[in-house]
């Protein structure tokens, strides 16, 4: 309610009751017993005490929220009614007046105002007053109007409550209407008393249904949205109406109508126009087909639903059959790699206790062997050192302290290891000399060309004491192990049977790229005493494990291309026979040993040839090799290669000590040569030629040749050197030309034809013959480096007619 100045404009809430025919016979017997306590209550209030009430008729009580849900729930609609407030004391005209004369034309199925309910309730008191009404014996106390709610107002409450006018939409409220209305047309109770009641009656009962069926719907002044909100989501039944099949409208109207009708004091609403329309057969047969297709439809589209419902049962059903049907597999797959996974883990930690040990005895096997390798090359440089001291001049001997040698060391001393060490390698000749006597090989040997690798016996018996040793410690490895866990055979089964059962699984998990390096250590155990230099060495192929791994992964089915398991060997050769082989180049080997070099070539040819996949020049641990290879040979050449220079007046006796050296440092000097020349086809031609030929025939060798004697001796010399060249070198070579690093040899090989045709002047016919048959042989040998410009020189000055003959016989 707002109050605006002296007037107030109130709202009334009024909400339809959709009542039902027992409902309508209840109101009627209600009324009849309202009216009988009216009647009573008039008789037991006297006149002089009755006062009548100052009531508001703007004031509105709230009859509560539970009353206006259970309206609610009932779907009851909503109405406004805009009314003024009125002064509190009754003025004798004006508006009340015309209120008065209005009271007998209300009309069914309006609803009164304020000013017409004050009117009324006035009218009644008069009448109760002048003793017009006489109403029968009830109890006192008791209000006029029954009403079934405790908390609705009643005239005898409270003076507040009693000035106020209750419009609700709860049922109470709508009998109170009904009575107080009835009670204005029954004024006549001496009629309603004489037999006129039942009349009555029955046309308020008849009012009473038209009511219920066609209370107008009032469109309130507000717009419709703020009425809506809370009804919206409320009331979703039908109306009183629809629900039993009877059409009906309801007629608006507005807030301004409402206005007008309050300054003219009349009663703001009117009946509404529409009728009712009647209810014929056909209309019930309409309404009942269309209620019958609607459900039709629904039964139809809940039937899809079901269909839909029963199909996907079907297909879950059929999917956890499928799904156990399967899972027997995937719990024995994974049983498996459960197992597999604890084994794999148990395999691991035994390994990270066990390689550190492996390895260990893998570097004192290795120290051993480079030890002995180191001694041996100690010594043979020892040997060149006091050869070279002893047939050397001493020209500074005099500047030396009487007790130190030209190298500071003090001479009594270093004489005595001199003398030791002349002992015991005058000793090793004689035994290589004595053993090739015994085998024939005494006439074709040249000194020098035999390896000084002689150990003595005590060197023999530490070298074997301690080899004996490690190979000791490594068979107590795995001595506290399960065979599975160290044997290869017992390892390969377990990822054997991983692949054959799990194969996509085994892929997954990339144990072809594992295995190699998880059968790593087992076989570096095995390969602890593995080493190719030696004659009674085994070939890597021929064991075990190599013979274990040779055929895993190798099913009857087709296997895929990028199989990991194809590469197993391949790949432990990459990662195990190859460093290996590393180590065994860069400590072991000596190049001065054409037995030792022959066999270093011929198991890396064999890898080249055997696995070419991974023994290539882009391979790293290949490359790995070759360097180590590469950087032996250079140390070699830079600290193990001496050639001793003296005059011609001291190489003449061929007896003497510094003749018999320098041929020995020769010959072996040609020995080297042609042990690097064995790596051909391994390593690149440019990088053998840079050796062989700049940094030892171009350095050491044709020094030499200056100073050896010419005739047979030098031509035997060049025909080894040349010897010791592939072939391969000169086969493709275009034009008269050889290779340039070799036209140092081919001037050489000029010289000393020139140099035997001079000699050969004024000798005998027989020395001159001979002289002539050299000088062929040198055209010969330039012919087969292919230095033909140098060939066609020597034979022109030297009148050779059989050139051509020379040249291909080469």
């Amino acid at each position: 309610v707002s109050h605006t100045g002296l007037k107030t404009e109130e709202v009334f809430k009024v909400k339809k009751s959709s009542y039902s025919k027992k409902i309508v016979k209840q109101l009627k017997k209600e009324y009849k017993e309202d009216l009988e306590k009216s009647k009573v209550r008039t008789e037991v209030n006297s006149p002089t005490d009755v006062e009548p009430p100052l009531e508001k008729t703007g004031q509105i009580k709230d009859i509560g929220q539970e009353d206006g849900t259970a309206n609610s729930e009932h779907g009851e609609e909503e109405m406004e009614v805009e009314s003024e407030k009125e002064e509190e004391k009754p003025k004798p005209g004006g508006a009340f007046s015309s209120a008065l004369s209005s009271l007998n034309v209300l009309r069914p199925g309006e609803i009164p105002d304020a000013a017409f309910i004050h009117a009324a309730r006035k009218k009644r008191q008069m009448a109760r007053e002048l003793g017009d009404f006489t109403p029968v014996d009830s109890e006192p106390g008791k209000s006029r109007l029954v009403r079934e709610d405790e908390n609705d107002a009643s005239d005898d409450e409270d003076d507040d409550e009693k000035r106020r006018i209750v419009f609700t939409v709860k049922e109470k409220s709508q009998r109170q209407k009904i009575a107080e209305e009835i009670g204005i047309e029954g004024s006549d109770d001496e009629a309603l008393v004489a037999g006129e009641q039942d009349e009555e009656l029955s046309r308020w009962e008849q009012e009473q249904i038209r009511k219920g069926i066609n209370i107008p719907q009032v469109q309130p002044s507000q717009p419709a949205e703020v009425n809506n909100l809370y009804y919206q989501n409320t009331y979703q039944t039908l109306s009183y109406g629809s629900s039993y099949g009877i059409p009906y409208t309801y007629a608006a109207y507005g807030s301004s109508e409402a206005k007008s009708q309050k300054t003219d004091n009349t009663v703001p609403f009117k009946t509404p126009s529409n009728e009712m329309t009647p209810i014929t057969i056909d209309l019930v047969k309409k309404q009942l087909k269309d209620r019958l297709d609607s459900m039709k439809e629904l039964h139809k589209a809940n039937r899809q639903q079901f269909e839909k419902h029963q199909q996907s049962q079907e297909d879950s059903t059929k999917a956890i059959e499928r799904l156990e049907g399967s899972s027997g597999g995937i719990g024995e797959q994974y049983k498996f790699l459960q197992e597999m996974r604890g084994y794999v883990q148990d395999l691991l930690e035994c390994f990270s206790e066990k390689v550190p040990l492996i390895n260990e005895l893998e570097s004192a096997m290795h120290q051993l062997y480079k030890q002995r390798a180191s001694r041996l090359v100690q010594r043979r440089q020892d040997d060149i050192k006091d050869e070279s001291s002893e047939f050397s001049s001493h020209s500074n001997k005099a500047l030396m302290a009487p007790n130190l040698d030209s190298f500071g060391r003090d001479r009594v001393l270093y004489q005595e290891q001199v003398k030791r060490r002349t002992a015991e390698r005058e000793a090793r000749r004689a035994r290589r000399r004595q053993a090739r006597e015994q085998t024939g090989k005494m006439a074709d040997h040249l000194e020098g060309l035999s390896s000084d690798d002689e150990e003595t016996s005590t060197d023999i018996t530490n070298f074997n004491m301690e080899r004996d040793r490690i190979l000791k410690e490594s068979s107590k490895v795995f001595e506290d192990v399960l065979e599975s866990f160290y044997s290869i055979d017992c390892i390969k089964s377990q990822f054997e049977a991983w692949r054959s059962k799990y194969f996509a699984s085994y892929k997954d998990a990339y144990i072809g790229l594992c295995l190699p390096k998880l059968f790593n250590p087992l076989i570096r155990l095995q390969l602890l005493v593995w080493t190719p230099l030696e004659g009674k060495c085994r070939d890597f192929e021929t064991m075990l494990w190599f013979e274990s791994l040779l055929f895993y992964g190798c099913e009857e089915q087709e296997q895929e291309k990028d199989d990991a398991d194809i590469s197993l060997l391949p790949t432990i050769v990459e990662r195990v026979v190859l460093p290996k082989l590393t180590v065994i180049s860069e400590n072991i080997w000596d190049p001065f040993s054409t037995t030792q070099t022959s066999r270093m070539v011929a198991i890396v040819q064999k890898l080249v040839n055997g696995y070419p996949s991974v023994v290539n020049a882009e391979n790293k641990n290949t490359q790995m090799l070759l360097k180590a290879l590469l950087l032996r040979m250079r140390r070699t050449l830079d600290d193990d290669v001496f050639m001793p220079l003296y005059p011609k007046n001291v190489l003449e006796n061929k007896n003497s000590g510094p003749y018999l050296f320098f041929q020995r440092q020769f010959w072996s000097s040609v020995k080297l040569l042609g042990n690097f020349l064995q790596w051909y086809g391994i390593l690149s031609n440019k990088t053998l030629q840079e050796l062989s030929i700049d940094g030892l025939l171009n350095r050491y060798i044709l020094m030499a040749f200056q100073n050896s004697e010419y005739g047979d001796d030098s031509i035997k010399k060049a025909q080894s050197v040349i010897a010791c060249f592939p072939k391969q070198w000169f086969a493709n070579l275009k034009g008269d030309k050889t290779i340039s690093q070799l036209e140092n040899f081919c001037r050489y090989l000029v010289h000393l034809a020139d140099t035997i045709y001079r000699n050969s002047i004024g000798c005998s016919d027989v020395e001159k013959r001979n002289a002539r048959e050299q000088i062929k042989q040198i055209i010969k040998l330039l012919a087969s480096i292919r230095a033909l410009d140098h060939a066609v020189t020597v034979a022109n000055d030297h009148n050779v007619k059989e050139l051509k003959i020379l040249i291909e016989g080469k």
